[in-house]
C-alpha cells in the first residue's frame, strides 16, 4: 500500500514539473508576441485576445483579413498560415530561410523576431497593393 502512495506522489511531482515548464513556455511565447506586436506599432494587449490577435498579426503582415475564413478549412488553412507567416517575416525583413525558421524552430526564431535587431518595415501607407506594384 505505502509503494502505490510513493508512485502516485512520483507521477503527482512529474505532473506539476511538466505542467510548470509547459506554462512557462506559454508565458514566454505570450511575452515574444507581445514584443512583436509593440515592434510592429500595435498595441500589447491586442496579442493576448483570440482572434483579434490573429485580425491583427493579419495587419501587420498586410494580409487581407478574410484570410481568418482561410484558416478554418482543413488543408487550405496549411497554404494560408504559411504564407501568413511568412508574411510576418517579411514585415520585419526577413527571408525565406527566417520563415522556415518560425516554421520548424518557432522556440528560437520567434524570441530572435521579438527580442532582435528586427525591424518593422512597413508605415501606415504601405499595402499589399503597393507590394503588389514593386513585384511587377
Amino acid at each position: 500500500m505505502n509503494t502505490d502512495n510513493t508512485m502516485n506522489s512520483g507521477i503527482l511531482a512529474g505532473l506539476g514539473v511538466f505542467l510548470f515548464i509547459f506554462f512557462g513556455f506559454i508565458i514566454f511565447f505570450y511575452i515574444c508576441r507581445w514584443k512583436i506586436f509593440t515592434k510592429a506599432g500595435q498595441e500589447g494587449w491586442k496579442s493576448i485576445i483570440p482572434i483579434y490577435n490573429i485580425v491583427v498579426q493579419l495587419e501587420i503582415a498586410k494580409q487581407p483579413t478574410i484570410w481568418i475564413l482561410f484558416f478554418l478549412i482543413p488543408f487550405v488553412n496549411i497554404y494560408f498560415a504559411i504564407r501568413h507567416v511568412n508574411g510576418i517575416s517579411r514585415a520585419f525583413g526577413k527571408d525565406t530561410g527566417f520563415t522556415i525558421g518560425l516554421i520548424f524552430l518557432p522556440i528560437i526564431f520567434y524570441p530572435m523576431l521579438a527580442f532582435g535587431d528586427a525591424q518593422y518595415q512597413y508605415t501606415k501607407d504601405d499595402g499589399l497593393i503597393n507590394e503588389l506594384q514593386e513585384v511587377r
